[in-house]
């Protein structure tokens, strides 16, 4: 009997991981409203803002690479990408997603440290209420872009809408899996804040954003290339790249090669790795939250 009841015992602050999320889905609801409450308490544009910020930002990018660098393809500029516009903003709406969802993730936990020292919940619901607060600022940005996608003569197929869905889905497993690693690594070690800030700087130019992956290939050779293809990002934004831009060109831009029956199983798989390791981490360290908190 008393072996029984001790084996029922468990570590005090530790739960079943992500099991805990999907059994408190109230409780997710909740948080990501408190979330986006929070964010644009006292503001006057409220989420017009998560608009204000791409925007602004495509337009830096585009005048800047697309115009002063010779990225749009123009009658006097034929070497340019057709149809730059699109080819940056579907990248950038995915960039900023990301980007947005792994800073607020590895800083949720510290954030509620008042919440998590007073009752106990599932840790795990806040780095993943930060990625869904992300998620509903970038789908108003998706419908933009397809909305701009069809005045430039977009006709995707179904192929490429499920490789946008795939490419999303990588970014979500990625920013969910290192948000859980570095939320838990900055309770213990606040140096992680910085060492996110110059990650995503990182990320924002090594995917290919602002660029074409066949100027990588060039410079890099196809040995270091195909370890640049290996990043889940990089995969990610070619994935959106293949379902928006390239149906609004004549096709002759191309894509990387075995994106659809290598590179995205790839991205798939390193991101769930990611998401694993993430996982395994918090759960070791989540146990002493309150008290370093």
């Amino acid at each position: 009997m008393a072996d029984s009841a001790q084996s029922e015992l468990q570590t005090p602050g530790r739960g079943n991981g992500l099991r805990d999320v999907y059994g408190s889905r109230f409780l997710l609801k909740l948080l990501v409203r408190k979330e986006l409450k929070v964010r644009y308490r006292g503001s006057v544009l409220g989420i017009v803002w998560s608009y204000v910020k791409p925007g602004v930002q495509f337009i830096v990018f585009y005048v800047a690479l697309g115009v002063f660098l010779g990225l749009e393809q123009s009658p006097t500029n034929r070497g340019g990408l057709p149809n730059y516009a699109i080819y940056l903003f579907s990248g950038i709406i995915l960039i900023n997603f990301f980007t947005e969802a792994l800073g607020n993730a590895s800083r949720s936990i510290v954030g509620n440290g008042g919440l998590i020292k007073k009752i106990y919940l599932p840790r795990q619901l806040f780095p993943v209420a930060s990625v869904w607060v992300s998620a509903v600022h970038f789908f108003p940005q998706l419908l933009i872009l397809a909305v701009a996608c069809l005045f430039t003569g977009w006709h995707p197929s179904l192929i490429q809408v499920l490789a946008a869905v795939a490419g999303f889905i990588i970014v979500t497993l990625l920013a969910t899996g290192l948000g859980l690693l570095f939320g838990a690594a900055n309770v213990y070690f606040r140096d992680s804040e910085n060492f996110v800030d110059m990650l995503l700087m990182i990320a924002t130019w090594a995917s290919p954003v602002m660029y074409s992956w066949t100027m990588v290939q060039h410079k890099l050779g196809e040995t270091w290339y195909a370890l640049y293809q290996v990043n889940p990002m990089t995969i990610a934004v070619e994935t959106f790249h293949y379902a928006f831009w390239l149906p609004t060109t004549d096709g002759s831009a191309g894509i990387p090669p075995h994106l659809l029956s290598l590179w995205i199983p790839v991205g798939l798989l390193v991101s769930a790795g990611v998401l694993l390791w993430g996982q395994m981490t918090f759960r070791r360290l989540e146990g002493r939250f309150a008290q370093e908190l």
